[in-house]
Order: C-alpha cells, then structure tokens, then sequence
C-alpha cells in the first residue's frame, strides 16, 4: 500500500490515557504506513469547556481514514453539572456522552465485538454485532408518561393491566425503536461480516415471543436479507439462551446480532467468556467513518498505577489495522497478544503481576517476531479453522 494513511488518536481518560501510549510504539515497530494525529476528548475537556468533544478534535476525525479511542469517563447528570469550572455551572450545559456523540454524529450503527480463545486452545471464535443506533438506547427514555401514550396506557389500564399509578408522573417510559432501514442495514452488515470472517452462521438474539410485533418485524426483514446469503445459515433465538450458550458452549456460534440493548449485554459477557475486560476490542462502523476502541471503562481508580491490561487496546489496534487493509501486521499482533496471555508475563486481571509497560513491550516484541514470520509467502495464508459443534 503506497499511499500513507491517517488515524486521529484521543486518549480519553484515566487508563485510556496509559494503555494508549503503551501501544502506540506498535505503529513504528511495524513500520506502518500510518500517520497519527492527537486530539483531545473526555471528561477533563467537559470540565473546562462544557464540551467533551471540541471542535478541533471533529475536525482531526474528518481528516482522518480512522479514529483510535482510549477509555472515557461518563457520569450522570447531576456529578456532570457538579464537576463543570464554576463558570458553566447553571449555563445550560448537557453532557452528552462521547461515545454516543460519535457513534450518531457519524453514523456508526455497526459496533463490532469479536470473541476468541485468547487464554484458551481456539476451541471458539465467533462475533458479537450490536445495533449503535436505535432500539432501547434510541433516545426515548421518558422521566414521565408523554401525553401521546397516555391514551395507550389508559386502555391497557381499563382491561386489566398489571401495573398500579395515579397518573402520568407516576411513572416512566423508554421506548425500542427499530427501523426498516436501520434492520436492513444492520443484518446485512453481519451477513457479510460473516463471509468476510468464514462464518456459516449468523443468530440474531432477540426476544420474539415477548417483543411481538418488533420481533416478527424484525424477522421479516432478517429473512428478506438472509435470501441473498444462502450460503449462510440464519436463526433467531431468544436473547436469553444466548447467553447460556455463549458461556456453556460458545463454539456454536458464528456471528451474533442483537439491537443496541441486547447487543450491549451479549457483547459484555462476550467479553467474560474471553477472560474479561482487558482482553476485549471493539470497532464501530458506518457510512461515514470507524472508530476503534477497547472496552473497558477508564477505571480512575486504577489511573497511574501501571497495572492496566493493555491487551485490549492491542487487539483494537488490529481491528484499525485489519479495516485500513493492513491485515498481515493485524495477524501478527493477535497472536502476540495470545502468546503473552498464556505466558507468566500477565496483568493483575488475569491472575499476574506484569505491569502495563512490561506486558506492551512483550507484546510488542512478540508482534515484530510474528510480522517477520509471517512475511513472504505465508502473509496472506487464512486464519487457523475453528472448531465448531453442532448448531442445536
């Protein structure tokens, strides 16, 4: 690849800040073709400013092919209002999650959550897709009942309903909201992350028997993508055996695709099967851009201690790597992200006493050894088959 690229980096906060400056000698330890560009975000930029993405760093995003994010911190409504400079208090600012504003903003409705036998033998590999966007984490979370319900309510109230109020402040609401478009869009993102991957399979975890009428509408739309796939098996369970089976056998699963609540759970746990959260990576991905991060919190508790995992953030690094096309030097880091897990040299999380610097620079020596391997003939071989159990 000739033509030089360009990965804006925001540290975030707390451990974000450390586990990204243990990785980021990886760029030229490999020799990429790749030019980073810092810019600022999180919770210390909302401090100061009301505004925890400002606007230069949108504009380093835009003249970006990539975007590498460390762990944020976010706090709820009133410790957000408390910790803003004594100017901005009482100015009408919200805080807005950075995650959320980038994942809106630039249309990123894709988060992918890949799951492998890290610590293991590779009995599994398999990936967990959730909808960014819409569903229960649309945005229609309401502090009381909105007149346009009430009347909805009131007839459910007057034929037996369950639930006891007094009135339309009695209660609250949040609403899953799913669209034909943002459905077609997503499922047809897992089908082909399934082929792009090797998976026969893609399960969408949901809840059919219970969420009716959006389950069956989401189904109609599943088996309209699914039509142009046939090499690849779909199935809808519900999102509760999901995760039995994602702990009792994950072998059985290829991709998993779920709406944005559902998603955001599975991928958590997706992320216990693996050995936890240092080990998990994520990509979010749409029409106008991706961005990468670990998913981990920033963990001020454990900020400047140098005992953070930052294997995490190795393996986002190789899903930037992989997207920008660069998947031989992607390669190499996940297997030394592997070789150093199941050595000695590990981090507290995982049973160790490495600290974060020292579990990067084996990582980092192990991924030079491992680009060196594989260069020649062997860069472009395919990823190592995994073992699969039957689909009951």
């Amino acid at each position: 690849m000739s033509a030089r690229q360009k990965v804006c980096v925001l540290p975030g906060d707390g451990i974000g800040i450390e586990v990204t400056e243990a990785v980021l000698p990886l760029f030229d330890t490999l020799n990429l073709p790749i030019d980073l560009s810092f810019g600022d975000i999180g919770w210390s930029c909302w401090q100061k400013e009301g505004n925890c993405i400002p606007d230069n760093t949108w504009k380093l995003i835009s003249a970006s092919n990539a975007t590498l994010l460390g762990a944020i911190t976010s706090k709820p409504l009133r410790e957000a209002e408390a910790e803003l400079s004594p100017a901005l208090r009482g100015t009408g600012r919200v805080y807005v999650s950075p995650v959320i504003q980038l994942r809106q903003k630039l249309g990123l409705y894709a988060n992918v959550r890949p799951v492998t036998d890290v610590l293991g033998d590779d009995r599994y590999r398999f990936s967990v897709i959730r909808e960014n966007t819409e569903g229960l984490y649309a945005g229609l979370d309401f502090a009381s009942i909105p007149p346009g319900f009430e009347a909805v309510l009131a007839e459910r109230e007057r034929n037996g309903a369950a639930w006891t109020r007094e009135g339309p402040d009695d209660a609250t609401m949040s609403v899953r909201l799913q669209t034909r478009a943002g459905l077609t869009r997503l499922f047809r993102f897992a089908f082909e992350h399934a082929r792009e991957q090797g998976f026969d399979r893609v399960t969408l975890a949901d809840k059919p028997n219970v969420l009716r009428y959006s389950g069956a509408f989401a189904r109609d739309i599943l088996e309209s993508v699914a039509a142009d796939y046939p090499d690849i098996h779909s199935n809808i369970d519900n999102v509760d055996a999901v995760a039995l089976w994602m702990v009792r056998r994950p072998e059985r699963f290829g991709v998993i695709v779920a709406e944005n609540m559902f998603g955001d759970i599975l991928s958590d746990l997706g992320a216990g099967v693996m050995g936890g959260l240092g080990l998990a990576p994520s990509a979010n991905i749409g029409a106008q851009g991706a961005y990468f991060e670990p998913v981990h919190g920033s963990a001020p508790a454990y900020a400047g201690q140098n005992r953070a995992n930052p294997s995490a953030m190795f393996l986002t690094v190789a899903l930037l790597l992989d997207h920008l096309g660069h998947g031989q030097a992607a390669r190499a880091i996940r297997n030394a992200v592997s070789e150093v897990a199941r050595s000695d040299q590990r981090t507290y999380d995982l049973g160790g006493s490495a600290s974060t610097r020292e579990v990067a620079a084996a990582i980092l020596q192990h991924s030079l050894d491992w680009a060196e391997r594989l260069d020649g003939a062997t860069a472009h071989r395919a990823p190592p088959a995994v073992k699969q159990g039957a689909h009951a």
